[in-house]
């Protein structure tokens, strides 16, 4: 289960009322919540903005990279 969707069910709410509280459509939350489409900018500011408690690093969790450090251990 996603984070996002984890975090959603703690507070309770339908996709629909995250994607109203959001204003953005059910259909580009969903592609986030089902990791369809990495969130856009605007999206991660639209929930920053709503839902500033919650940890915005997972969102790049997947992005994360090997630095030129860790190559050499």
């Amino acid at each position: 289960m996603s984070q996002i969707k984890k975090y959603r069910l703690s507070k309770g709410y339908s996709r629909k009322e995250m994607a109203d509280l959001l204003n953005i459509s059910l259909s580009q939350y969903d592609k986030v919540e089902f990791n369809q489409r990495f969130p856009s900018n605007t999206f991660l500011k639209k929930f920053k903005k709503a839902f500033p408690e919650f940890d915005m690093n997972i969102f790049f969790e997947s992005q994360k990279h090997i630095t030129c450090n860790d190559k050499l251990n």
